[in-house]
């Protein structure tokens, strides 16, 4: 299969995967499905999905097999991280089209709501801020340090998370920042029986497939993410 017939092909599989069944219900934490129970790390939506959406998954997946060994860009994290960082092939924003991340599925019949998922990659500043931009009018940004691994790998350290809900609470508060604990913590909870006991996941992802328009990356975790450019401006 060629490069073109590749990308059609993948195409076709994701409009055929949102119009399967409707968006996968997931609700906050372990109960609801966003999280793993033994690692807390993003449950993987292949464990549930059944019927056609399974099968369309499974087709986009081929198509991701199809489509990673014509990777126009075998150096994802050049410059990351340096004065030149916005000439990084992965600087900019990126739209999510589909993820097989819980944690990153959003659907109007949840108690958390529809909303609009995408990250913003800064090359020069080495970091990346995910959006979560709810239907709702909450907000998520959730900041993370970025640090090439390799030329296709990507580390991530996750910095802080800032909350904004629809309505200032008390009418006052506005945002909320939660500072995320660093390795060592995390590590220390995990000894005191207040983490996973297999300690952090590992938090990195693996740049599959990247071109001017389209980036594919599996995470540490397993978890596959398709996205598409989306306009940003600093």
């Amino acid at each position: 299969m060629s490069l073109p017939a590749a990308r059609v092909h993948g195409a076709k599989c994701l409009a055929v995967l949102a119009g399967a069944e409707g968006k996968t219900s997931v609700d906050f934490g372990v109960k609801g499905g966003e999280l793993d129970k033994k690692s807390r790390a993003p449950a993987d939506l292949r464990q549930v999905w059944t019927g056609r959406v399974r099968e369309a998954a499974r087709a986009v997946e081929s198509a991701i097999d199809t489509l990673a060994p014509f990777n126009p860009t075998p150096d994802a994290t050049k410059l990351l991280g340096t004065v030149e960082g916005d000439l990084c092939p992965l600087h900019g924003a990126w739209r999510n089209v589909w993820t097989t991340a819980a944690d990153a599925s959003f659907s109007p019949n949840s108690t958390r709501g529809d909303a609009n998922v995408y990250n913003v990659v800064d090359g020069t500043r080495s970091r990346i801020t995910n959006h979560i931009d709810f239907a709702s009018g909450a907000q998520f940004r959730v900041l993370l340090r970025a640090t090439a691994l390799s030329p296709l790998r990507v580390g991530l350290r996750f910095r802080f998370v800032k909350v904004s809900p629809p309505r200032p609470i008390l009418g006052l508060l506005r945002t909320i920042v939660i500072p995320v604990p660093g390795p060592f913590l995390t590590r220390v909870l995990s000894l005191l029986g207040r983490g996973p006991k297999e300690g952090p996941p590992p938090a990195y992802f693996d740049v599959l497939y990247l071109d001017d328009e389209l980036r594919v990356h599996v995470t540490g975790q397993g978890n596959l993410f398709v996205q598409r450019r989306a306009p940003w401006s600093r």
